[in-house]
């Protein structure tokens, strides 16, 4: 049975004697407070492919070359290539009877994980390559946009003298003065806090240039 192995569009050479596919699973499996088990199944991992591929530097009559003889140096930079260029490719392996009829073939799309150079003195002068592939699978993003809408609230602070809005909506209001009220006795209802930072906010948007005089019944704006 003759084989032909492409690692994209470079055809082996030589077919490798032994061709490795190792579909793995993800499944789990868990154990049931009753000390039973179940097996959750899920999809196939990745599948892993290895091979060892000797690679001439001598023409043999056996091996196969699409444009005449080429030594193993070739080989081994279009292999180099695959590597760097971070890009998946065709691994294809067509199998046939002596008489050309077709069995079946493998076809898949994968990335070069790794590969070992081995050159040993039983191989002369030839090279053996180890070779380790992945399938790949084609993946894309997509962007998500998120609006967020907030809402406008208002805080309400009550006492036994008055009751007010603060302003926790990024918006002005406006408060009425009351009998034996200060800036700062005001500022501290709005704010949290009566010193001279808040209190001569409302006096500065206010226009008032005397902070200890005012009088009920003027209406202050109180500024965010």
């Amino acid at each position: 049975m003759a084989y032909y192995f492409y690692l994209g569009k470079t055809l082996l050479p030589v077919a490798p004697s032994k061709l490795t596919l190792k579909i793995g699973g993800q499944n789990k499996t868990y154990n049931l407070i009753n000390d039973g088990e179940i097996n959750v199944l899920k999809s196939a991992s990745l599948t892993e492919i290895e091979f060892d591929a000797l690679l001439p530097n001598v023409q043999y009559g056996f091996a196969v070359y699409k444009n005449g003889y080429q030594p193993a140096e070739a080989f081994l930079n279009a292999i180099e290539t695959l590597k760097k260029s971070k890009l998946p490719f065709q691994f294809i392996v067509t199998r046939a009877f002596p008489n050309g009829k077709m069995l079946f073939d493998t076809n898949m799309k994968v990335s070069l994980e790794n590969y070992n150079i081995v050159e040993e003195s039983k191989n002369g002068l030839d090279v053996t390559v180890s070779i380790k592939l992945k399938q790949y699978k084609e993946y894309g993003t997509k962007t998500a946009i998120l609006s967020i809408t907030q809402r406008k609230t208002t805080a309400k602070v009550k006492n036994s003298r008055n009751t007010s809005t603060a302003p926790s909506n990024g918006l002005p209001t406006t408060y009425t003065v009351k009998k034996g009220d200060c800036l700062s006795v005001i500022a501290k209802k709005f704010y949290g806090s009566g010193s001279k930072t808040y209190y001569m906010k409302i006096a500065n948007a206010n226009g008032i240039s005397n902070p200890n005089l005012i009088y009920p019944n003027q209406v202050f704006t109180i500024p965010v």
